[in-house]
C-alpha cells in the first residue's frame, strides 16, 4: 500500500472500530440489564430494544450510500456519527425499556457503513483493495471478541447507561478521525443509481454472500438474547463471564490465524469458508442440548467453537463482496451488503426475543441452527474469488504509481 491507502485504511478501519465497540459494548448485557427498567420483563420486548437498531440501519443505509455519492463521503458520514452519537445519549439517558428503544432506533439511523466502506473503496487501488476490506472486517470481529470481554465488567462498573455514554463518547471520536486524520476524498463520478443497484441485486455470487451476512448477525444477535442467562444458570456470575470469554476468543484467533490465510493462499478459500459454516450450525445444535441442562465446561467449549467459525466468516466475507462485486458496481453491492447486515441484527434481537419467550431456549438455537444449514446450502455452489494479487505484483503496481 501507499502512504495514503495506508492511511486511509487504518483510520476507516478504526472508525468502523470505534464504532461497532459501542454497539456491542452493550449486546453481552443488554438481555439481563435492560430486565431492571420499567417493560424488562417482557423478553420480546427486549429483544426488539436489542434488534430495532438493524431495521433502521438497514432502511437508511442504500440512502446514506446514495446521499454520499451526491454530497461527499465525509460530510454524509460526519452526520450519520452524528445521529448515532444522539441515540447512544438517548438510551443513556432513558429510564424504561421504551426510552432504550427509541434510543435504539437512532443509533440505527446513522447508518454510515456503506458510506465509509465506499470512502475506502475509493481511495484504494484494486491491486490492494482487498487487503484493505479484510482490515475492516477484521477489525469488526476484533470489537466483537473485546466487547464479550469488557462489557460484563464495564456494566458491573457503570451500568446499562454508562455503556451508551461511552458509545456516545466514540462516535465523537469518530467524528475527529474522519475529519483530521483520514485523507480528503478524491472526486466522486456521477453514478447511475438505478442499473447498479439492479445489476448488484441479480448477481449469484453477491446474493449467496448478502444471504449469509443477514444470517451471520440473526443468529449471532439471537445467541446472545440467550447465552448470557445460561452463563448465570451454570452458575457464573454475570462479572465473571469474561473468564468464558476471553480465553475463548484469545484460542479463536489462534485457531483462526493457522488455518485462515495458510489455506487460502493454497487456494483452499471455500473449504473454509463452508466449513466455518458447518462448525457455526453445529454450535447451534450443541447449545440446543446445553439449553436443557447449562454446564459450564460445555459452553465454554460450543463459545470457543463458535468463535473460530465466526472470526473467519466476519474477516472474509467483506473481502470477498469486495471481489466479487463488479468494479463498476462496488459501491451498490457494499450497500445492499450492509443493509441485509442491519437487517440481520434486527431479525435477530427481535425474533430471537419472541423465540426466547414463546419456545424456549432450546426452540431459539434450534431455529439457529436451521438459519445455519439454510447458509451452508445456499452458499455450496459458490466459487472462490479471484486470488488476492502476489507481493511481486503489489510492488509492480505500487512502482507504477509512483
Amino acid at each position: 500500500m501507499t502512504a495514503a491507502e495506508r492511511r486511509a485504511s487504518g483510520s476507516l478501519a478504526a472508525v468502523f472500530a470505534a464504532r461497532i465497540l459501542g454497539l456491542f459494548l452493550v449486546l453481552p448485557v443488554f438481555a439481563l440489564e435492560a430486565a431492571r427498567y420499567p417493560g424488562g420483563s417482557d423478553p420480546s420486548l427486549v429483544g426488539l430494544a436489542m434488534g430495532i437498531y438493524g431495521l433502521t440501519q438497514g432502511l437508511l443505509q442504500i440512502p446514506f450510500g446514495i446521499a454520499s455519492d451526491r454530497l461527499g463521503r465525509k460530510r454524509v458520514i460526519v452526520v450519520g456519527l452524528l445521529v448515532f452519537a444522539a441515540g447512544s445519549f438517548v438510551a443513556a439517558a432513558a429510564d424504561s425499556l421504551l426510552g432504550l428503544l427509541v434510543g435504539r432506533s437512532l443509533q440505527g439511523a446513522g447508518a454510515v457503513s456503506a458510506a465509509v466502506t465506499a470512502l475506502l473503496a475509493d481511495q484504494t487501488r484494486d491491486a490492494v483493495r482487498t487487503k484493505a476490506m479484510a482490515l475492516v472486517g477484521a477489525s469488526i470481529g476484533l470489537m466483537f471478541a473485546l466487547s464479550l470481554v469488557a462489557a460484563p465488567l464495564l456494566s458491573a462498573a457503570v451500568g446499562l447507561a454508562g455503556l451508551f455514554a461511552l458509545t456516545g463518547v466514540l462516535a465523537l471520536g469518530c467524528i475527529a478521525v474522519v475529519v483530521w486524520w483520514t485523507p480528503p476524498a478524491p472526486a466522486e463520478q456521477k453514478n447511475a443509481p438505478r442499473g447498479r443497484l439492479a445489476e448488484v441485486l441479480t448477481h449469484p455470487g453477491l446474493l449467496r454472500l448478502d444471504v449469509g451476512v443477514f444470517v451471520l448477525h440473526a443468529v449471532q444477535l439471537a445467541m446472545w438474547v440467550a447465552i448470557p442467562g445460561l452463563l448465570v444458570e451454570a452458575g457464573l456470575a454475570q462479572q465473571d463471564h469474561w473468564k468464558v470469554y476471553l480465553p475463548a476468543i484469545l484460542a479463536s484467533f489462534v485457531v483462526m490465524a493457522a488455518t485462515l490465510f495458510p489455506l487460502e493462499r493454497r487456494g483452499y478459500l471455500r473449504a473454509v469458508f463452508l466449513a466455518s459454516v458447518g462448525l457455526v450450525a453445529l454450535v447451534q445444535l450443541g447449545l440446543l442440548a446445553a439449553a436443557a441442562r447449562p454446564g459450564l465446561a460445555l459452553l465454554a467449549v460450543l463459545l470457543f467453537a463458535f468463535f473460530c467459525g465466526f472470526n473467519v466468516l466476519e474477516a472474509t466475507q467483506p473481502s470477498m463482496a469486495s471481489r466479487v462485486a463488479p468494479a463498476h458496481a462496488r459501491g451498490a453491492a457494499l450497500g445492499v451488503y450492509n443493509t441485509l447486515q442491519s437487517l440481520g441484527f434486527f431479525a435477530g434481537g427481535a425474533v430471537g426475543g419472541w423465540l426466547a419467550k414463546n419456545v424456549g431456549m432450546q426452540g431459539l438455537f434450534a431455529a439457529c441452527a436451521g438459519l445455519m444449514l439454510l447458509w451452508l446450502a445456499v452458499a455450496w455452489p459458490m466459487r472462490a474469488p479471484a486470488a488476492p494479487p502476489s507481493p511481486e505484483e503489489v510492488l509492480a503496481d505500487e512502482a507504477q504509481a509512483t
